[in-house]
């Protein structure tokens, strides 16, 4: 198992099979159209988190965390650190996050993702990208909060725009 990230506030775990109650009861429209493009079925998130594990294990290409907070680590989202993506160029990491409604509005998702760009630096990574859609305005601030800036408006070759934000990264001995 690998070692959890926190910044006293957060806690990033990675993502597996005993997510499947939490994960699959704080989906909601929102979470579903942003993140995963439609409503998990039980079927699919138990498949989605089987290979959570399946990645952790193998050291790759996702790395699926589960947003934790409170004393009992409760799960209030997820984040993914993906790298070797075909659209990314040598040394980017795409991240894609995302909140359960009880939790969106309290910086959560800012802090994972500060937290998850010190994962990617540490796996050597140089810049971080956060891909969302133009209409995704609340996925754009919390890119913008985490230190990142408007790069660039991309069609996407499924015919999909997306607007792309970047952030250089530094090893964390470096800040």
């Amino acid at each position: 198992m690998h070692e959890a990230l926190t910044d006293g506030t957060v806690t990033l775990v990675p993502l597996g099979r005993a997510d499947f109650d939490a994960h699959f009861a704080g989906e909601d429209e929102q979470l579903a159209r942003w993140l995963s493009g439609g409503p998990s079925t039980p079927e699919g998130l138990r498949d989605y988190l089987e290979r959570c594990e399946r990645w952790w294990e193998a050291g790759g290409p996702f790395h699926n965390f589960g947003i934790r907070t409170g004393a009992m680590l409760t799960l209030a989202g997820t984040v993914d650190v993906q790298v070797g993506m075909p659209y990314l160029a040598p040394g980017q990491v795409n991240l894609a996050y995302g909140l359960y409604p009880q939790w969106r509005g309290r910086g959560l998702a800012t802090r994972a993702v500060e937290l998850a760009c010190d994962y990617a630096a540490g796996l050597g990574c140089a810049e971080a990208v956060i891909r969302c859609a133009p209409e995704n305005r609340r996925s754009a601030a919390v890119a913008e909060r985490a230190g990142f800036t408007f790069s660039q408006r991309r069609s996407e070759p499924d015919g999909t725009v997306l607007d792309w934000h970047t952030r250089a990264l530094h090893p964390a001995a470096a800040r």
